[in-house]
């Protein structure tokens, strides 16, 4: 097992993003692995409140001082809130990924795509294979 934290209620994509589920509100982060990976994050956009997103569409993008990354969403909705505080601190994200640094919540349509993501004992053995 690696040094970062997995949160047991959150599901996980493969693509390293962590998903809440509140009902019909998805809130979307990146897991402690991908920040890791990561480095210094430096920079985050995202898609607009109001934009609709398709699962498997991208929301935004982060950036590091090692990569930029796309960030997916496997819901289907509508952005309802953004974390604009990322914007001028997107060190939170390296600090407190499963926090403070979170990034999008969707109002989803579709919540099917949550089916096929990994529970937290999978998504830490997924991330110590790798």
């Amino acid at each position: 097992m690696g040094d970062w934290k997995v949160p047991a209620e959150l599901k996980y994509a493969e693509s390293d993003e962590w998903f809440l589920v509140d009902g019909d509100t998805v809130t979307i982060g990146i897991t402690d692995y991908a920040q890791d990976q990561l480095n210094d994050i430096v920079y985050v956009e995202f898609k607009d409140v109001g934009d609709e997103v398709s699962a498997g569409d991208s929301f935004g993008e982060v950036e590091s001082v090692k990569a930029a990354s796309e960030l997916y969403s496997v819901v289907a909705g509508e952005i309802i809130e953004v974390n604009e505080a990322l914007e001028d601190s997107p060190e939170t994200v390296n600090a407190d990924p499963y926090g403070d640094g979170w990034m999008v919540k969707i109002k989803a349509s579709d919540l099917s795509g949550l089916d096929g993501l990994m529970d937290a004992e999978a998504y830490d053995k997924y991330s110590d294979e790798r």
